[in-house]
């Protein structure tokens, strides 16, 4: 198996510790072994992604989020019942994250030099316990209690904001829902404007995307995000919306949850083998991402692994996150160079956040 460096532009690391228990620091089997037999979690015994297996895969290098949603009463969607609840467990997301750092398991990336630094690590001779850079992310705004939460949080590290999840929010509806950003959610994204946020696109209606990319003039990406033209639904983004990431310099992350990889899929109902999706899938995404822009210079890799769903739902050549590694022969084989691959794997995150992360 090669060994190219990958950024992953989206995991879920802090709600997988916290809120399924998982210790991340231990091998995969481990991990799946303690969760025999469980059925609090749909996904129990299914995990694919561990500290072991991203440092064998070379995903040096992650997007790694607070995610924590205020859900009202009317709201069908699981989540906190206030948003100082939901405040709450994103600060506890924060500590374990604060922790695997003490451990020298994780490194904090809040500006371009210590983005370098990390990057010169993984793409050299990492050693066997490197440590794994992350850029602080938050997915879905509802946590914030208000916009001096947010500054708060930016002085903590974040650096992407998100500011729609599932269902109709504070700040933004998102997926499963419609609408435009509410009046705090305008009021959001002029702070995140503010304070040099990069706004994560993800998840936004196409109501809210259009207002959102109107009303902020800085950094746009879509951190896992797929393409409508192949999977005609709501939660992808139509090629009138790639577009416009691109043409303002973004890059869209090819997520791995298999509702959005091919049509048709019912969730837990499904099956990978029963629709046959592997992660070629994923390199469909990506070379049409590839193909709007005229070249390799818009496609990562946001893979959502762990968001709430394993291998259940996940491409059925996909064990564990490592095999991540398979994507780089797949996209040659579609005659990608070795430069568009590296762009791909790598490259273009790299590019977009030591542009726009403080110096």
């Amino acid at each position: 198996m090669s060994t190219h460096f990958i950024f992953d532009a989206h995991l879920d690391l802090s709600m997988n510790a916290m809120e399924w228990n998982r210790d991340l620091t231990r091998p995969i089997e481990e991990i799946r072994r303690r969760e025999q037999g469980k059925t609090d979690m749909k996904d129990r015994g299914n995990g694919v992604v561990c500290f072991p297996e991203m440092r064998r895969g070379r995903i040096g290098i992650c997007v790694a989020t607070q995610i924590a949603r205020y859900v009202k009463e009317t709201n069908p969607f699981p989540g906190w019942h206030s948003p100082e609840i939901a405040w709450a467990m994103t600060q506890a997301q924060l500590a374990w994250y604060r922790a695997m750092e003490e451990k020298g398991e994780m490194k904090q990336i809040r500006t371009a030099g210590e983005l370098k630094a990390m990057a010169d690590l993984w793409m050299g001779e990492p050693p066997a316990d490197a440590p794994i850079g992350y850029i602080l992310s938050l997915e879905g705004a509802d946590s914030m209690i208000t916009l001096g939460h947010l500054e708060r949080s930016y002085s903590d590290g974040l650096r992407a904001l998100g500011p729609a999840h599932y269902g109709v929010g504070t700040y933004s509806p998102g997926t499963e829902a419609e609408g435009p950003l509410t009046a705090k959610g305008r009021e959001l994204v002029k702070e995140m404007d503010r304070l040099g946020i990069i706004m994560d696109a993800t998840h936004l209606t196409d109501e809210a995307f259009w207002e959102a990319v109107e009303l902020f003039q800085g950094p746009v990406w879509a951190s896992h995000q797929n393409c409508r033209a192949l999977v005609p639904a709501q939660r992808q983004f139509t090629d009138e919306q790639l577009k416009h990431l691109i043409d303002r310099g973004g890059v869209i992350g090819a997520a791995l949850d298999a509702w959005m990889m091919v049509p048709g899929w019912i969730k837990f109902k499904t099956r990978p083998e029963d629709a046959g999706v592997n992660l070629q899938h994923m390199v469909d995404h990506i070379d049409h991402v590839c193909q709007l822009a005229g070249n390799s210079l818009h496609a990562g890799v946001g893979t959502d692994l762990d968001g709430g769903f394993g291998r259940e739902q996940a491409p059925m050549d996909l064990e564990t996150i490592a095999d991540l590694q398979k994507v780089p022969p797949m996209l040659a084989a579609r005659g990608y160079s070795e430069n568009d691959i590296a762009n791909i794997m790598h490259g273009n995150f790299l590019r977009f956040l030591e542009k726009n992360l403080p110096a």
